[in-house]
């Protein structure tokens, strides 16, 4: 996997976020740049984090799961895209409050929540030999930047956009994981 994979691995795994930056965008009674820095660096720093978590993981499974590490990589990935999409489609989202103070406990929790897939992906990584230190930055700042992207078009635009956002991030998966599929079944 290439650079551009791994962005558009980032891409995919910032998905959640974005559409949770969405709703912390609406929330906001006044955009404060401060807060959108922070919103993004915590979806950035999880999302940067989990990835090492689940490669030192997968690292240590992998001399067991080698012959079809591939399949495990697809179905990781199409398992988080296919649940990614079914969640958007399923609208369970609870009501939004204005506010103008910022929950760092909230924040946290809901970093971790949004980076879980980053987790499984992480795993995925460590199949594919790559430099997952590098790998888990361009993750991390792709985040941080759909996450600022998504603090500011919430509080701009509204929740208009939150479920399409699922849904691309959710479709991007999948088709990273087929393209994994298929490079190690065909060539």
């Amino acid at each position: 996997m290439g650079i551009a994979g791994i962005i558009l691995l980032g891409v995919g795994l910032s998905m959640d976020a974005f559409a949770a930056s969405l709703c912390k965008g609406i929330s906001m009674k006044k955009w404060s740049p401060l807060y959108t820095a922070i919103i993004s660096c915590c979806f950035g720093a999880a999302q940067m984090l989990m990835p090492l978590l689940g490669w030192f993981i997968g690292d240590r499974m992998r001399e067991y799961i080698s012959a079809f590490d591939h399949w495990i990589a697809f179905a990781l990935l199409s398992y988080i895209g296919g649940k990614m999409i079914y969640d958007s489609c399923c609208d369970n989202s609870p009501e939004i409050k204005l506010s103008d103070s910022l929950d760092l406990k909230e924040l946290v929790f809901l970093s971790a929540a949004t980076s879980i897939d980053a987790l499984a992906a992480g795993v995925t990584l460590a199949f594919l030999n790559i430099n997952v230190i590098a790998s888990s930055l361009v993750i991390g700042c792709t985040t941080f930047l759909i996450s600022y992207v998504g603090v500011c078009t919430g509080y701009l635009f509204g929740a208009k956009f939150e479920k399409y956002a699922s849904i691309a991030g959710g479709i991007i998966l999948i088709l990273i994981g087929l393209n994994i599929l298929v490079k190690h079944t065909v060539g």
